[in-house]
């Protein structure tokens, strides 16, 4: 598919198989979560605009390529998604932050917006959505539909793991985005799981059940 990054580096590889243990705590699992979306946005990141700018080094005056304009925003789906925004932070720490508010539908596993709230000028700036979790896709198109709503055109979407099902829904909505992902499990289960998965990322990351 076009627009779609898949990654085999093994430090992904080897970070996300310990994400799905089951015995990693969540200390660690949260420090995985971010190391991961750090690896991950490097690559992601490789087309921010450069600028030249004017540099003295101890030896002498030079020009020297310098992101520009510092048009960076993050936008993760709350929850699970805040865990990947240090990742990137680190990467760019001038980058702003916004977020999305989804939860989904027990039922019929659709997503409904709660919370959104993005960095201004949101047309100007290369976005980036990060959820940990990319499985029914639901929650990932609702995203970037609000983030086009709201004026946003550069659209990157970042995911650990995805099921396939997710990735085709996500690329077919919205084929102008570019999307990562760390790994590309089998399936989706009948209650709407990625499997193998790794479980709840949410509560993974912040303790909870």
């Amino acid at each position: 598919m076009d627009n779609v990054t898949i990654f085999s580096h093994p430090l992904i590889q080897h970070k996300i198989s310990k994400l799905r243990d089951k015995n990693t705590g969540t200390n660690e699992f949260r420090s995985l979560i971010e190391e991961i979306a750090m690896l991950m946005g490097y690559e992601a990141l490789r087309d921010l605009p450069l600028e030249d700018v004017e540099v003295e080094t101890p030896i002498e005056t030079c020009m020297t390529p310098m992101i520009a304009g510092k048009k960076l925003a993050i936008v993760p789906i709350l929850r699970a998604g805040l865990g990947m925004v240090n990742g990137i932070l680190a990467l760019v720490p001038s980058a702003k932050v916004g977020h999305i508010g989804l939860y989904r539908d027990e039922e019929t596993h659709e997503p409904h917006e709660y919370y959104c709230k993005l960095p201004s000028p949101i047309d100007q700036r290369t976005i980036v959505v990060t959820d940990p979790m990319l499985a029914t896709g639901g929650s990932g198109v609702a995203a970037v539909d609000f983030i086009k709503e709201h004026g946003g055109r550069h659209i990157k979407f970042m995911s650990i793991i995805a099921a396939p099902e997710g990735l085709k829904r996500l690329h077919e909505a919205h084929p102008d985005i570019h999307i990562y992902v760390g790994h590309l499990d089998r399936c989706l289960n009948e209650n709407a799981y990625i499997c193998p998965g790794l479980g709840d990322a949410g509560d993974r990351i912040f303790g909870t059940k």
